[in-house]
């Protein structure tokens, strides 16, 4: 196996969340998701992921079925971030304390 993720059918799993990966396994059929679970076991093993990609895989086993949707599409963790205003931008007036310190804060010298 590789360490290419492109084949698998969530390329970027090992960058989720393992809530959100829990959500997008749901989408996943039984070959899918023993083809993550395989990857996953040879390269970083984390217990967490593989509890739930098994739980997930044992509830297909039992006849559960893969929800719609499709799990390398565009999720909310992936989202763009909004456009328009940037991080710090307000309407609200610069706040400058006077020079001399601000006289009601007891701890900050006065003129």
């Amino acid at each position: 196996m590789t360490d290419d993720r492109s084949h698998l059918a969530v390329p970027d799993y090992d960058h989720l969340p393992t809530a959100a990966l829990a959500d997008r396994a749901r989408t996943l059929d039984a070959g899918q998701l023993a083809q993550i679970i395989a990857y996953e076991e040879a390269h970083g093993a984390r217990e967490p992921v593989l509890t739930v990609l098994r739980q997930r895989a044992a509830q297909l086993a039992s006849g559960a079925e893969p929800s719609g949707g499709d799990p390398a599409g565009l999720q909310p963790e992936g989202a763009p971030p909004p456009a328009g205003r940037k991080v710090g931008d307000t309407d609200a007036p610069p706040v400058n304390p006077p020079s001399h310190g601000d006289p009601t804060n007891p701890s900050q010298p006065r003129g």
